[in-house]
């Protein structure tokens, strides 16, 4: 039997503990069914179990990522006969820990991330790598405690750099909610006859003609890199990209693309270029399966900028 897992992420103080709370006392989610509350920390706020509508609610903790396994999940979930899981988990803790221990017949239904708005930018400076975690599977992320001057614009950038599809909400401090209006309009024209990528604006562009290649299709763009040269790849033919990191050094990587000009064998390997190119969609052995294709138009020297690998905000 397929069991349901609704996974609260975030990190101590953020609200997960209150929200859940609410959610188990209200009797429209909670009509008796045997429910397995998987708690990987200890909140702020304890949990008022006498007040969970329906009652049939089982309390289990787990004090490390260890301690995660899918036997103590399978033997905790068949002890209360639970029907579903919901989990608070810890902030500290990466996801893998529990995505790797999740039993078979567990499926995440939903996944939120709760934070503290004020603590956010924080958070996101010291603990990158945690919060990116947190950030890249979630289907909302609710930022409570949100003030009037909060920098919104900056936070969807942030969580857009990460999620696409993830809704952002605010609480404010009378818990009142709304909903992030803001559009994700690309920071470049589309409709230019020469696309200009900036040097800050590569980690966005590539992503983008990863995801949505078909409307890159015909285009023409003018941006820089650098030169990768293959041995597997025929005399007219190079690699251009920039590395970029998504959250930390650590998860940093080439993004390149394929490149085809009559003088690639004058290039030398790495260094840095500006170019101006058609962009079309072939199958090649580079990507394995359809990707995009630069025909060079032009093509000069450039500089290595300052900040060489690029960021997505």
């Amino acid at each position: 039997m397929e069991i349901p897992v609704y996974l609260f992420t975030g990190f101590l103080d953020a609200g997960k503990t209150t929200f859940i709370q609410k959610t188990l006392e209200d009797s429209r989610f909670n009509q008796g069914e045997s429910t397995l509350l998987l708690l990987c920390e200890d909140g702020e706020e304890p949990y008022a179990p006498e007040q969970f509508s329906g009652r049939r609610v089982f309390m289990e903790r787990v004090t490390s990522p260890e301690g995660l396994t899918p036997e103590f999940l399978d033997l905790a979930c068949k002890r209360h006969a639970c029907q579903r899981v919901i989990v608070e988990y810890n902030g500290m803790w990466m996801l893998d820990s529990l995505y790797q221990a999740l039993p078979q017949e567990w499926m995440i239904y939903q996944e939120f991330m709760f934070v503290d708005a004020g603590s956010f930018f924080v958070y996101n400076s010291n603990m990158r790598e945690l919060v990116v975690d947190k950030l890249k599977s979630c289907e909302m992320v609710v930022f409570n405690r949100a003030s009037e001057n909060l920098d919104k614009l900056q936070i969807h950038k942030m969580v857009r750099a990460v999620n696409r599809r993830a809704e952002i909400a605010y609480e404010d401090a009378e818990g009142g909610v709304t909903f992030d209006d803001i559009p994700d309009e690309l920071p470049y024209d589309m409709s230019a006859p020469v696309i200009e990528i900036n040097l800050e604006d590569y980690a966005t562009w590539y992503r983008d003609i990863s995801e949505e290649m078909d409307k890159y299709n015909g285009k023409t763009v003018c941006l820089s890199g650098y030169v990768i040269h293959r041995q597997d790849l025929p005399d007219n033919t190079f690699i251009f990209g920039r590395q970029v990191m998504t959250c930390c050094a650590d998860d940093t990587a080439f993004a390149g693309i394929l490149c085809v000009w009559k003088d690639a064998n004058s290039l030398e390997h790495r260094t840095w270029v500006k170019l101006t190119a058609k962009i079309g969609l072939r199958n090649h052995k580079v990507y394995g399966r359809k990707g995009p294709v630069f025909t060079i138009l032009s093509l000069e020297p450039d500089q290595e900028p300052n900040n060489a690998v690029a960021t997505f905000y």
